[in-house]
């Protein structure tokens, strides 16, 4: 398939996504868009792992302006950069983690305020829930 030129409509199978996600892909400047060949757009075969790439960093978290900056390394890219882009992202979602954790403390506290409550009593998660505070 190097050699082969494909539609859209078999990039998008080969590639595992759906023709709207190569033009998303294209809008967003990740994808290069092919001159016409006739009356379709040929992409070359190379197009497939490129988007393989894209949907893979996007599993691990990595954000479309973040792939687009991956899409820019290669293989002469000081390994010390790409180490410290994923470093950065480790950090990223460590934080999301963080926060994620606080968040279920704060709902299974309320959750166990709520089971002892009297029925006469307002819930406890509603009142947490209207309760109004400045986040800094």
């Amino acid at each position: 398939m190097n050699n082969t030129s494909l539609t859209i409509g078999h990039l998008a199978k080969y590639a595992d996504v759906g023709v709207e996600t190569i033009r998303y892909y294209q809008k967003r400047n990740l994808l290069p868009i092919p001159t016409r060949c006739g009356s379709y757009r040929q992409y070359p075969a190379s197009m497939v792992e490129r988007i393989r790439f894209i949907k893979r960093a996007q599993e691990l978290g990595f954000t479309l302006n973040e792939v687009n900056e991956l899409l820019t390394l290669d293989d002469h890219t000081d390994k010390a950069t790409i180490r410290e882009i994923a470093s950065h992202k480790i950090k990223h979602i460590q934080q999301k983690l963080d926060d994620l954790s606080r968040m279920k403390n704060t709902l299974q506290t309320l959750v166990s305020c709520c089971a002892s409550s009297t029925t006469e009593q307002r819930c406890p998660i509603i009142d947490s829930l209207s309760t109004t505070t400045k986040k800094h």
